[in-house]
């Protein structure tokens, strides 16, 4: 599962294909009733909240969860960097 946890505004303006945004009620959902053993990747603008967001989740015991290194930021540059190349 993929869970965005930037601005709702920055959410609609674009997003990883099937990333869900976080919001509270998401978060409370997920905590009481989402597969701990499923694995969640969480990205914010650079990579520092969705640290946080996942240690959050790892606390409450889910099983896999990744932070996206450099956030949405550097995904967008590292798939601009390889249309360039191409």
């Amino acid at each position: 599962m993929i869970l965005d946890c930037r601005g709702l505004q920055d959410y609609k303006a674009g997003h990883l294909e099937d990333a869900l945004h976080v919001h509270e009620g998401l978060k409370e959902s997920l905590v009481k009733r989402g597969d701990k053993q499923r694995a969640l990747l969480i990205y914010c603008y650079y990579g520092h909240a969705s640290e946080h967001l996942a240690e959050f989740f790892a606390d409450f015991g889910f099983k896999t969860v990744y932070s996206l290194q450099g956030g949405y930021a550097n995904w967008q540059e590292s798939r601009k960097g390889a249309t360039d190349a191409a």
